[in-house]
């Protein structure tokens, strides 16, 4: 063991200094996903307003603050994670955060509907490249074993970007306008690139990983992404939990977008009045689901991986009615409350699914299937779920009695669909060990 001329081995001061990296990375990394969600959430906050500015109907909207935003969302992720894998993590990160801060503040100063979509379409590329390969770095700072922990504590940072979307974003604009809004948020966002370079560090590829713990100095090869997607197909587990994530996205963030625009209009709320209520939801549910569901994290697995995968069918499953009734209720007190008990199923899944496809996968795809599944996650919500359910309210609201309650139908339909996405999960319980193994050699 080396010593200092002290005696005083340098052991525990490097093991030290390693463990507050991975720390200050994570806290880091957190954040710029926090402030990442909450610029994005900051559009469905703002559906009324901005409806009314430019004279939208509900599939317009839909259109504008969602399906803009994911197409190029999920156009620019898998080659953003491709070059993630294969470049510095951290300065792509901090480039991409950038690069959506700009553009949220951009949104503030649009005089058109043109110009509005097009900002849209540059925080979608910057939010882009920031998740896969935040994702792929703390995968290389955590141990296998603690990765489903670790990156249920990053996301985190959607509970609090929710919260500090709603709390904030909603009282703001009731004051100053969605525009003053846009811009504030945009530019309270700028340090963290800096905080990105001075604090956080590019690790190494693969370090942490048993197979090549004894070979840290091999180079990790570098593959395509075609070689990735022909890997996903032959992890039955994995591709179940990418088809779960990504049904249960469309069915709790899908709920989520509307439902600022749900309580306006169906129970009388501001804007503001709406963002407070959620923005509380989404702070103390959100974030102690997170926590409660990264100490679970931490036990669950170790003897039987596969607790981790029916957790999260238990609870998605147990979720689904809470939903059903927060938009049924003709009670606001009644909504409010199932809300409550419904939003918390929108964090439990995103940490443990993130960390088991990091786990299903070599470390030289991480970043490429992060960026497919968000690929997927992100398209279900911010394409399909907003613009099907404008879709899908404009065509019931000629056919009933009360044309502002066809949003409230809309969002009863979808919630159904919560079921569909736990089933994925039981089903990939039945293969992980295997596909576990068959990463492992």
């Amino acid at each position: 063991m080396a010593k200092h001329a002290f005696g005083v081995s340098s052991v525990p001061i490097a093991d030290a200094q390693e463990a507050r990296d991975r720390w200050v990375a994570l806290f880091v990394l957190t954040l710029v996903y926090a402030v990442n969600v909450a610029d994005r959430f900051l559009m469905s906050i703002f559906i009324e307003p901005i409806k009314a500015e430019f004279h939208l109907s509900d599939s317009g909207v839909g259109f504008l603050t969602g399906v803009v935003l994911a197409v190029f969302f999920v156009a620019a992720g898998i080659p953003l994670g491709v070059l993630a894998d294969q470049s510095s993590r951290r300065n792509l990160v901090a480039v991409c955060t950038g690069i959506f801060t700009t553009m949220t503040a951009l949104c503030g100063v649009a005089k058109s509907f043109l110009m509005l979509a097009t900002a849209r379409i540059g925080v979608g590329i910057g939010e882009a490249g920031c998740t896969p390969g935040s994702l792929s770095m703390l995968a290389d700072k955590f141990r296998p074993t603690r990765r489903a922990m670790a990156m249920t504590i990053f996301t985190i940072g959607a509970s609090i970007g929710g919260w500090i979307g709603s709390s904030i974003g909603g009282p703001l604009s009731d004051y100053y306008g969605w525009r003053t809004t846009m811009i504030i948020f945009g530019v309270a966002g700028a340090p963290l690139i800096l905080l990105m370079r001075l604090a956080v560090s590019e690790p190494k590829r693969g370090i942490l990983d048993v197979k090549r713990a004894t070979a840290s100095s091999e180079p990790v090869a570098t593959v395509s992404i075609g070689d990735t997607l022909r890997f996903i197909a032959s992890q039955r587990a994995l591709l179940h939990i990418m088809i779960g994530g990504t049904i249960v996205t469309l069915w709790g963030w899908g709920l989520i977008w509307w439902t600022p625009a749900f309580l306006n209009r169906s129970h009388g709320m501001s804007v503001g009045e709406a963002g407070s209520a959620l923005g509380t939801v989404h702070g103390v549910c959100g974030t102690g689901a997170m926590l409660l569901t990264a100490a679970l994290m931490a036990r669950l697995g170790v003897r039987d991986v596969r607790q981790q995968v029916w957790f999260l069918a238990l609870a998605t499953a147990i979720c689904v009615l809470p939903s059903m009734i927060a938009y049924a209720t003709a009670s606001k007190t009644m909504a409010v409350v199932m809300l409550w008990l419904f939003v918390p199923a929108v964090y439990l899944y995103i940490g443990p699914s993130f960390a088991l496809i990091n786990n299903l996968v070599p470390p030289q795809m991480r970043a490429q299937a992060i960026a497919i599944y968000l690929f997927t996650t992100n398209f279900a919500n911010l394409a399909i779920a907003p613009q099907l359910i404008g879709f899908g309210s404009d065509a019931i609201a000629p056919l009933i009695g009360q044309p502002h309650e066809s949003l409230r139908y809309t969002l009863i339909a979808l919630a159904t669909t919560g079921f569909w996405g736990a089933s994925h999960f039981i089903v990939a319980a039945r293969y992980i060990r295997g596909d576990l193994a068959r990463v492992a050699r």
